[in-house]
């Protein structure tokens, strides 16, 4: 009986080996064809800026699209960032990389720049949030954002990051025509260190 039970776990192990070995080697293939088949967590990574015949937006069988400007060509002498297409557009604009026309009728408005921040205290450990309205009226008008999106009185909206991730509030526009919500971009919105507690005096020497 022994002798029976010897063999059988002999022969459990030399299948348990060689299973060993067969997953090893097919690794080893799989891994010197193309290193993300085997480990699926692992995705090659996006090429960015694609051109309008492959970006999937625009028809790829359509003449027009080919005639249109690479992004990559197009971004080429803009200030880098750090996430979405890669362009710092705020850095670009006040370089004059770009001048875009603030009124699509009118080549020669002027738009009204309002230098005003407004600051957002948040819960927990990060900095609190930064608006800062002369990036945005740079571009846009007042009436892109107020009343329908942001209703300019105090305390009078409520704003998550669960929100903007939906598509709401900051995320109308961040994440579609402006940087999006990523780990890269957390501290262009929370820019302002929390102010230090003073801690009483008395109560330390307690």
């Amino acid at each position: 009986m022994k002798l029976l039970f010897r063999k059988f776990s002999c022969h459990k192990f030399s299948v348990a080996i060689l299973a060993t070995i067969f997953v090893l080697f097919s690794a080893q293939v799989s891994f010197a064809g193309d290193p993300n088949t085997f480990n699926r967590l692992m995705k090659a990574k996006e090429e960015k800026n694609l051109p309008p015949v492959r970006d999937g937006i625009h028809d790829p069988d359509s003449e027009g699209a080919s005639m249109l400007q690479p992004p990559k060509e197009a971004f080429s002498n803009m200030v880098k960032g750090k996430a979405g297409n890669y362009v710092d557009w705020v850095k670009s604009l006040k370089q004059g990389k770009i001048t875009p026309r603030y009124d699509r009728l009118d080549p020669n408005a002027k738009p009204i720049i309002m230098d005003l921040n407004i600051v957002r205290e948040v819960k927990g450990s990060m900095p609190d949030v930064v608006y800062p309205h002369a990036q945005h009226t740079e571009w846009l008008d007042c009436s892109n954002c107020h009343p329908a999106i942001f209703i300019p009185q105090k305390g009078a909206n409520q704003i998550s990051m669960a929100s903007i991730l939906l598509g709401q509030k900051c995320g109308v526009c961040h994440g579609k025509v402006a940087f999006p919500i990523t780990a890269k971009t957390c501290r262009v919105c929370h820019s302002k260190p929390k102010a230090k507690k003073v801690k009483n005096k008395k109560s330390a020497k307690k």
